[in-house]
């Protein structure tokens, strides 16, 4: 019989996000266990109950206030676990980050319920360390204290985050694992008429260079650095911002103010199907970003062959050397953009090495088949039989 894991996160699939794929991915390649998951009902669009990939997903909530059912959730959830293990005892339960519905787990510990059963905490988080103390009036930095006091074992996507995980209190072994990116799916290769004609929809011109970004429009994300460096590059510089997010408006009107709005397309939300045919019509990929739990989005860039620049900041040196595997720019500094940028159009021999050598990266150290999934496998196994490293 297989063993039994119970996820908990406080969404999953249909809304997309870096841990909702994340947990997709390694269930998609861990055929010897089953997986049950419990998260919020943020719509009743959502099912109650349905089979979704590998995983038995039960959502707790109502679905009509989304911000309370999200409230509710740890106690929600945390009585749906326990109609579950009722039915037939898990080997693991597993939470995804520090959020609402993850905590389940943990009130149950608390409660003296379950404590046999390990958890697993994974840490994805991309916010910064500011906005993990004080948000929600300072209840996530409770929620913070408890999961890394009662977590049996911790799996960060970062060095950054386990060094974050540690500053904060966690006394148990902490396993650095990345994300992994969909390596074949984003190197894959168009036919040149079907890139053309991609140029010709967006008026790319022969001696244009598109610098791109695939950002939500959120603040930690500083979208408007990019579009002020633009003052500082030539006019055939032109920005594609593929994205949504509350900051658009303020970010449009920041185009128009700057006297750039001709040169900044936004785009909005471009399906995971047709995102690598946009980053292969692009010359260079930015995000200069304020905080950065490990950032898919850059890896993603490297494995279609598109030179990155980006920040220092959280866990982008992980994969970031500068002048390698991308080019570092300074925090909020618009003119240190523009000057990285003008080094990638005017030295071919530096740009082809860090396109070669990122994109060898990607393929070795973030790939799901060949280096993560194996890695969590151990992690599960070591967990559920009572072993450490």
């Amino acid at each position: 019989m297989k063993q039994r894991v119970l996820i908990f996160s406080t969404a999953y699939l249909p809304l997309v996000g870096g841990a909702e794929l994340a947990i997709k991915e390694i269930t998609d390649r861990m055929p010897e266990y089953d997986f049950f998951m419990i998260t919020t009902r943020f719509s009743r669009a959502h099912k109650k109950h349905e089979r979704v990939g590998s995983i038995e997903v039960y959502r707790v909530g109502w679905g009509v206030l989304p911000f309370f059912d999200k409230l509710c959730s740890p106690v929600l959830g945390a009585l749906r676990a326990r109609s579950l293990v009722k039915e037939q005892p898990f080997s693991l339960f597993w939470s995804m980050m520090v959020s609402f519905t993850s905590m389940s787990p943990f009130l149950l510990k608390v409660l003296g319920l379950h404590r046999k059963t390990p958890v697993l905490l994974t840490l994805q988080e991309g916010d910064s360390e500011a906005h993990l103390t004080y948000r929600y009036g300072g209840l996530m930095f409770l929620m913070w204290k408890m999961a890394l006091r009662l977590a049996d074992r911790i799996q960060v996507i970062s060095n950054y985050l386990k060094s974050l995980a540690e500053k904060r209190g966690a006394r148990v072994p902490i396993d650095v694992v990345p994300n992994g990116v969909a390596y074949t799916h984003f190197s894959r290769q168009y036919a040149p008429q079907e890139l053309d004609a991609l140029k010709r929809a967006l008026g790319k011109g022969k001696e244009d260079v598109y610098v791109i970004t695939t950002s939500r429009l959120v603040l930690k994300n500083a979208v408007d650095d990019g579009i002020r460096a633009l003052e500082r590059l030539p006019h055939r510089v032109k920005f594609l911002v593929l994205g949504k997010g509350p900051l658009e408006r303020d970010l449009k009107k920041l185009a128009t103010n700057l006297h750039v709005a001709e040169r900044v397309f936004f785009l909005g939300e471009i399906s995971h199907a047709d995102m690598p045919k946009y980053l292969r019509i692009a010359d260079i990929y930015i995000r200069p970003s304020l905080s950065e739990g490990l950032g898919n989005s850059f890896l993603e860039a490297m494995a279609a062959e598109v030179p990155v620049i980006a920040t220092p900041v959280g866990g982008i040196p992980d994969f970031l050397t500068d002048g390698v595997t991308g080019l570092f720019c300074n925090v909020r500094n618009p003119k240190s953009i523009a000057m990285q940028a003008e080094r990638l159009m005017r030295d071919n021999a530096l740009r082809d090495s860090i396109i070669q050598n990122a994109k060898r990266m990607v393929e070795e150290r973030y790939n799901w088949d060949t280096s993560i999934a194996g890695k969590m496998k151990i992690i599960f196994k070591e967990l559920i039989h009572g072993h450490q490293w």
